[in-house]
């Protein structure tokens, strides 16, 4: 709202991570951006109550950095490497789109995908999903062109809530998992950094839940920032934190009673009472071929799905009926011993005591007993609360889980105790307890209602990636090969950046028995990512960079990535480009809205330089490239957000000719304005600048999954993982069908209930196999922590954000335990060497007791070399010392911010 022909206010947004949006206003003075405030006109419907977090407040510096690319660039020198100087010249905007457009076109000439059968174009981009909040229309170029390898990865998927994302979805349509927050009261946090990585959102509803007196228990190996505001910090062993759980297991199915659980919702909403035949598969009902449960009413076998039965959770029983094992093999069954899956689980978790987890996790046996405990007690099973009208179970107990935890060998082992913990106090999908946010991989993605749909043996429908003789994709589509090995990746606009995409950089130096040699892409997109610091081995990854015949990057300063580049193309960034964001519902982290809508990205300032919106770019690639009309045609379907029709309004674009920037914007602010009013209201992008957002009510009843299940009459699949189990014996069936063994570690994951497996011992075994290194020489883990400040934010050379983060302490340093250090002869700010079997780094180390002593910890992701202000940090990454194995590749095709290190002086101590 304009204050005066000089001064005035410009609506926007900030999705730099995916904690956002956060709904912010640019003050304008003399048209220049001078400051940025929250919408306080937001703060009804804004889940922080119209508050920005830190990264916003560095976008008037990012606008007007001095160190931004301003001119399309051409690379010069046609060798590539980190000791090459690119030789950037400037050109113009024709030139620049037309070597881009004659490369796609010789590519699309040639074929979409090369002899082996990838796509010749490739595309990565950053930030778990938020660059599409800032490349306009671009993925409507995409979806026009056809055949896109999104697979080499930048660090998201792999490296981030990795096994939580594919296992949440699967079992309660969870691709990140929160606690409810506001009605929580008891909180076992394992290294769920929320005060760092929850944004504005998750920092205030933590902190609202502590004074209304939340307890937040810790657990992890250092004193993050949210350790250091919880009630306990326990400071456990590194990948250890499934043995804590299963130990938490252990105590309330072997220490307490029976009726201390919530049994009417373990037998009504779990298969806990379903029967398991000797081969490990239910046993079913040889008509139906339902699962049968025992009925304790009756006395008899019958398929679970039987009105008016009381199953039996406990107790072996002699029955008949069948088996149905991969492939279909049915096996046939007279008077043979059958058991609840329930049963089998409390045999499972027997010898799962916290005197055992006390020894693997380093942490005193009471201390977990006290914590399952805590959580056992405070679970108020019984308890309902009313919710919109309706009556719900209370159950304000949850466990988060964060990085390295949730992903890599063990984030199966923590994401299904973590949810089957839930399970047993009747805690997942309702008031007070754990929550899925979104789904990425079912669809529809509007919300999570609408994903639900019945599947087998009473659980939601999943879309697998298919395993059987038939169905099975036995030729990779993309170079990560994600359908062809990993079934519960789906098939998604996201799944390519969910696989194992490490293998995708892995394939540039090696082929990979049986599977087609991956070349390099002919044409690669770069967005707001920079895969050569952000990713594995860094190395390896900057030297298969170099390799790629041309890449394109839509650039903001100079970086490692595009320091191999061939074209540079500067678009608006985020206070200059226009665009429309659908908001609210539930969505990542801690965003949990009581509205959803829209909100308007509107340029605050001019495009600095030569820089051109996104939308255009894409427009004019499309026009250069002969596919205007497809083009056209997906940004009437949806792809750049909003659908353009609906049943009583049509705002399409005429598909036959350009539209320009804010032709496309107007037509899609007016869809969404029909959208949200059912077709009563269409107002376009005049109304959106006037007011910066529009929303409508979302139920609340919609956070919790549980009585949309009640309402379909299905389970949830815990705690027995049949269908999974069977999946992996056809997977491997398919692979040793054509001679490939090398996944047959992974194919160990795919068992009905995961048993504790030795994860320091297996990532210590191996290195030192694949670098023939004694391990005992590498005697300190080294992990990572997310910084609030940096983390997606494209920010690393803004002054304004290294200067709010040194307020942290441990940021650029090498953060060690102080006896640790002193038994090394070590003191505080001492320059250090850190290195791994793989490669070294090195800064200064700073000495705390908030780490345990036989840990490291590195914030951040630094290390650059040629990114401006950044490259002078002299700050250490982890990145560049974790290699990319396969042997640190779990099922999901994952793997974790872990790896062994050593440390020594590099100067002599002040």
């Amino acid at each position: 709202m304009a204050s005066g022909s000089r001064d005035r206010t410009v609506s926007t947004y900030c999705y730099q991570c995916v904690a956002g949006p956060d709904l912010l206003q640019v003050r304008i003075e003399d048209g220049v951006a001078t400051e940025v405030n929250p919408n306080f006109g937001a703060a009804r419907v804004h889940p922080a109550g119209g508050k920005a977090c830190v990264k916003a407040f560095g976008l008037v510096q990012k606008a007007y950095n001095p160190n931004r690319i301003l001119r399309p660039m051409k690379r010069t020198n046609p060798r590539k490497g980190r000791g090459e100087d690119p030789g950037f010249v400037p050109i113009s905007w024709d030139e620049a789109l037309g070597l881009v457009a004659d490369k796609l076109n010789a590519a699309r000439a040639a074929g979409p995908v090369d002899a082996s059968g990838y796509p010749r174009v490739a595309a990565s981009f950053g930030g778990g999903g938020t660059p599409t909040a800032y490349m306009g229309t671009f993925p409507a170029f995409l979806a026009a062109w056809g055949a896109v390898d999104m697979s080499f990865g930048s660090g998201q998927g792999v490296k981030c809530y990795h096994s939580e994302h594919l296992y949440g979805e699967l079992w309660h349509r969870a691709f990140t998992v929160s606690p409810d927050t506001p009605l929580c009261d008891y909180l076992v946090s394992f290294g769920a950094n929320v005060e760092a990585s929850g944004g504005v959102c998750g920092v205030k509803r933590h902190a609202d839940a502590r004074k209304r007196g939340m307890t937040r228990v810790d657990v992890e190996p250092h004193l993050s920032v949210t350790a250091a505001c919880s009630a306990e910090w326990i400071p456990i062993k590194p990948k250890t934190d499934a043995a804590f759980m299963f130990a938490m297991l252990h105590v309330l199915l072997h220490e307490h009673p029976r009726e201390r659980l919530d049994l009417p919702f373990l037998k009504a909403r779990t298969s806990s009472p379903y029967l398991v035949g000797p081969n490990g598969f239910f046993l079913r009902d040889p008509a139906s071929r339902k699962p049968l449960v025992f009925d304790l009413r009756t006395g008899r076998a019958v398929p679970f799905d039987t009105a008016g039965i009381d199953p039996a959770l406990e107790g072996a029983r002699a029955l008949n009926g069948i088996e149905v094992g991969p492939d279909g093999e049915v096996t046939a069954h007279a008077a043979v011993q059958a058991t609840p899956a329930f049963a089998r689980l409390v045999a499972h978790v027997k010898d799962y005591w916290p005197e055992w987890a006390s020894r693997i996790c380093d942490v005193p046996a009471d201390t977990i007993r006290r914590v399952a405990n805590g959580f056992l007690d405070h679970a108020r099973v019984g308890a309902t609360i009313e919710i919109e009208g309706e009556t719900l179970p209370l159950r304000p107990v949850a466990i988060a889980l964060g990085k390295t935890v949730n992903n890599g060998w063990g984030g199966y082992e923590c994401c299904w105790a973590r949810t089957l913990l839930a399970c047993l106090v009747g805690a997942l999908e309702v008031p007070g307890g754990t929550l899925g946010t979104t789904v990425r991989l079912n669809r529809p993605a509007d919300n999570r209602w609408s994903s639900v749909k019945p599947g087998p043996d009473g659980f939601m429908e999943y879309p697998m990636n298919p395993t059987g003789r038939d169905d099975w994709v036995s030729r990779p589509s993309v170079r990560s090969a994600h359908r062809m090995l990993v079934p519960l990746v789906a098939n998604s606009a996201w799944s390519q950046a969910l696989g194992p995409t490490h293998l995708a950089w892995m394939m540039q130096s090696e082929d990979f028995d049986k599977l087609p040699h991956a070349a390099p892409p002919d044409v690669w997109f770069v967005y707001r990512t920079n895969p050569t610091i952000s990713f594995w081995d860094t190395k390896a990854v900057g030297e298969a960079v170099a390799r790629f015949p041309f890449t394109v990057c839509f650039a903001y300063t100079r970086d490692e990535t595009n320091h191999m580049a061939d074209v540079l193309l500067p678009e608006c960034t985020d206070l200059e480009g226009l665009q429309l964001l659908r908001i609210g519902g539930t969505k990542y982290v801690e965003q949990f809205w009581d509205y959803q809508g829209f909100a308007l990205r509107d340029p605050a300032v001019p495009a600095q330089g030569e820089a051109k919106d996104f939308s255009w770019i894409a427009t004019e690639l499309a026009r250069r490239t002969g596919l205007l009309e497809a083009y056209n045609a997906a940004i009437n379907r949806g792809a750049a957000g909003v659908k353009l029709s609906g049943p009583n309004y049509d705002f399409s674009l005429d598909p036959s000719k350009p539209h320009d920037v804010e032709t496309i914007w107007d037509a899609s602010c007016r869809a969404a304005s029909a959208e949200l009013t059912d077709g009563k209201e269409t107002q376009g992008l005049d109304y959106f600048r006037a007011h910066g957002f529009r929303v409508k009510p979302f139920p609340r009843l919609q956070w919790y999954l549980y009585p949309k299940l009640v309402a379909s009459g299905l389970r949830f699949e815990q705690p027995y993982q049949e269908r999974l189990t069977r999946i992996g014996q056809e997977l491997g069936r398919r692979l040793h069908e054509q001679g490939i063994t090398w996944w047959d570690r992974q194919l160990e994951e795919y068992e009905p209930l995961p048993h504790w497996r030795d994860l320091p011992g297996l990532w210590e075994g191996a290195l030192a196999r694949h670098f023939d290194v004694r391990i005992d020489d590498y005697p300190f883990w080294l992990i990572t922590a997310r910084s609030m400040q940096y983390s997606w934010g494209g920010n690393v050379g803004l002054q304004i954000i290294k200067e709010v983060a040194e307020n942290v302490a441990g940021h650029g340093r090498v953060v060690m335990n102080r006896s640790a250090a002193e038994k090394l002869g070590l003191s505080d700010d001492q320059l250090v060497e850190v290195r791994s079997p793989l490669n070294e780094t090195k800064g200064r180390v700073m000495l705390c007791e908030g780490i345990r002593p036989d840990t490291l910890l590195m914030i951040g992701q630094f290390d650059h070399w040629a990114t401006p202000f950044a490259k002078d940090f002299d700050a250490p990454s982890m990145n560049a010392l974790m290699p990319m194995m396969l042997e640190l590749t779990d099922a999901t095709g994952s793997s974790a911010d872990l790896v062994r290190v050593s440390i020594k002086a590099l100067e002599s101590a002040s």
